[in-house]
């Protein structure tokens, strides 16, 4: 089972390229300080190495179990 990871989009997609902008849209983040949880899969991934140096990602704790 993958797991997950948080992902908080840290620096503006202002002046950034329409591509890094479609991916951020893409994965729901479209206002900064916004923080948002997927699945940790190879498509995540990949999405997230195209905009790495504007988002901050951490893996997702569940603390209720």
């Amino acid at each position: 089972m993958a797991g997950k990871i948080n992902i908080t989009l840290v620096k503006s997609m202002i002046g950034r390229p329409e591509k890094h902008r479609k991916v951020l849209r893409a994965m729901g983040l479209l206002k900064m300080n916004k923080t948002i949880q997927l699945e940790d899969t190879p498509s995540t991934r990949g999405m997230v190495h195209v905009v790495s140096h504007l988002v901050k990602v951490e893996e997702y704790n569940d603390e209720t179990k």
